[in-house]
């Protein structure tokens, strides 16, 4: 089957994998990462960065279940496609010991099985001296199957995994999809793809190319970006990713070091004090042109100091990103008719399980795969 996946992104790439494994025609249509964001007229994605969390463990078992499957295919991906993405570096849930957070982690890793070390405040002082975490503070560590993923990375290892399966990859934005008696019509810029199916993987130009009233809430983010000495990053070593809860506002997320395209070594905090909407592609695209918001830029390297007060600091930067909503908070995986199916909504927390995510998506158009992969 002739099958065009809409969307160059994290769950599009993963599909057209999937879907180029089992023995489809695939096109994958999607732009690639403009050079320079500050001047770029195009549309933008939210991929095109180093460092996000991945760890098997949620505080929902939803994005437990689909994590822990994706996390089991890594080696996988990488091997296929010859591009390295992953690096186990451990990974941390952390607050109150009697916090939601807390027992809706420690739920999920019961109802799971999934291999954790509890830490009380005396075991995280002597594991993890560089956090100033609270007196009554817990976490759940997982040590192994954890850490980061480069996200622009992994889009390029499934992007090359599905080539090597003989996808055709077409770097162009989608401007439109229509349903004919015979198929699908993706638009692009330089004509028409034609398929028998297509899958709309598009993050948050779903709603655009798709033609359909906003379905999607669409959340402008800011992340800050500490950029450290490479003595200093070597210092940081053991740092897991983290996520917690901060006493002021917001659930913020936290990345050890991780070394940049220029060289840098950065450490990165994110986790907005507010949700502020974004409701076109023109207001988007601005967003992105910004570089993010000073003000937020400024609560987050608020919370970094407070939480690692000793960690010595060379410059601090920020950009912007955009996490893409449900209504329900789950990812919206499904067939909209016979020939085309939507799969989208990370809700913040799609990158480390974009590949069951995208396989998810790939089942829910052709129901053929399960069987051939």
């Amino acid at each position: 089957m002739r099958v065009a996946v809409v969307g160059r992104g994290l769950m599009g790439s993963a599909a057209a994998r999937h879907l180029a494994k089992a023995g489809h025609e695939v096109v994958l249509v999607g732009p690639d990462e403009p050079a320079e964001k500050r001047t770029h007229r195009g549309v933008f994605a939210s991929h095109y960065d180093e460092g996000r969390i991945t760890r098997k463990n949620a505080t929902d078992p939803y994005w437990a279940e689909v994590s822990i499957a994706s996390i089991a295919r890594y080696a996988e991906i990488e091997q296929e496609s010859g591009i390295s993405f992953f690096e186990e570096r451990g990974a941390m849930i952390a607050g109150g010991e009697a916090g939601p957070l807390m027992q809706a982690a420690r739920a999920t890793q019961r109802a799971l099985s999934i291999e954790c070390e509890a830490l009380d405040r005396a075991a995280l002082r002597a594991r993890f001296p560089f956090f100033a975490f609270p007196e009554d503070w817990a976490a759940l560590y997982e040590s192994t199957g954890a850490g980061c993923v480069s996200p622009r990375r992994l889009v390029a290892a499934q992007t090359e995994a599905a080539r090597r399966r003989g996808a055709e990859i077409l770097a162009e934005p989608a401007l439109g999809i229509e349903e004919t008696k015979g198929g699908v019509v993706v638009r692009t810029a330089s004509g028409e793809v034609r398929a028998e199916r297509a899958l709309v993987a598009s993050g948050m130009m779903t709603d655009h190319v798709l033609g359909r009233s906003p379905k999607l809430s669409l959340n402008a983010r800011t992340v800050a970006l500490f950029e450290v000495a490479e003595a200093e990053a070597r210092r940081l070593a053991a740092m897991p990713s983290l996520v917690f809860r901060w006493s002021r506002k917001g659930d913020p997320y936290l990345l050890p070091p991780v070394r940049y395209p220029d060289g840098a070594w950065r450490v990165k905090l994110g986790g907005d004090p507010e949700d502020a909407k974004l409701t076109s592609p023109e207001i988007i695209g601005d967003w992105f042109r910004s570089g993010g918001n000073p003000e937020v830029r400024d609560f987050l390297e608020e919370a970094y100091r407070e939480l690692m007060p000793d960690v010595r600091i060379e410059r601090v930067t920020m950009d912007a990103c955009v996490t893409t909503w449900t209504g329900d908070g789950y990812p919206e995986i499904r067939r909209l008719s016979p020939r085309i199916g939507v799969a989208t909504g990370g809700n913040g927390a799609g990158a480390k399980c974009s590949d069951e995510l995208g396989r998810r998506g790939a089942l829910a158009l052709v129901e053929e795969l399960e069987d051939a992969t």
